[in-house]
């Protein structure tokens, strides 16, 4: 992913699998007042430190709270992994004013890897990955599973798509490795037959 000053024209599409939620966001947040496009996928996969029963009874905690007098003005609480991500990030944007809405604006959330976003090249986030940022033998749970255990219905779902999204994925690479070794053995036999006259083309070779 691009860093503040190398902002790219194109959006990002950002893997989520494995990386801690707030890091995540915290990063996410800053790049989209930067000015860039920024689409994650995979969020049912995001990581939160503490086990899943701390986690779910602090969510808990959270579902409890509301507006005395009219309850329908807030606090909304989504129970969908990428809208939890989206509210973590519009909690790190000044989102009340034109700018932060602009910024909110370009970013898109997504469970699973819908398409056109399968076909695309997807980033990972050094600083913001499980791996390197949550000490080994520290508890996690898997946003998918809190968001299950608080009334999200689709995480089997969204399982089962990804599964058969892996699939064709394996089908495509290995088509594609076929290719590249049918494109190196024609151009070995090219050269083999063109023999001397490969130092005349060299010169204008590209």
């Amino acid at each position: 992913m691009v860093n503040g000053s190398g902002i790219c024209a194109k959006q990002v599409v950002v893997d989520a699998r494995h990386h801690m939620l707030g890091r995540l966001a915290s990063i996410i947040a800053k790049e989209l007042l930067n000015g860039q496009k920024v689409v994650v996928v995979r969020c049912e996969e995001i990581c939160l430190s503490g086990g899943l029963v701390r986690q779910k009874m602090k969510y808990l905690r959270f579902l409890r709270k509301r507006m005395n007098t009219k309850p329908s003005h807030g606090p909304i609480h989504f129970r969908a992994p990428a809208k939890i991500l989206w509210r973590t990030i519009r909690g790190m944007i000044p989102h009340k004013i034109k700018r932060g809405a602009n910024a909110l604006a370009r970013l898109k959330v997504y469970e699973g890897v819908p398409p056109p976003y399968d076909k695309m090249k997807r980033m990972v986030i050094p600083d913001a990955l499980k791996v390197l940022r949550l000490q080994a033998g520290h508890k996690y749970c898997l946003l998918g599973q809190l968001s299950a255990e608080v009334g999200w219905n689709y995480y089997d779902t969204i399982k089962e798509l990804e599964a058969k999204r892996k699939e064709r994925a394996q089908v495509a690479y290995e088509k594609k490795k076929q290719l590249n070794k049918l494109k190196v053995k024609a151009e070995a036999a090219a050269e083999k037959q063109l023999g001397s006259q490969l130092d005349i083309i060299a010169a204008v070779k590209y």
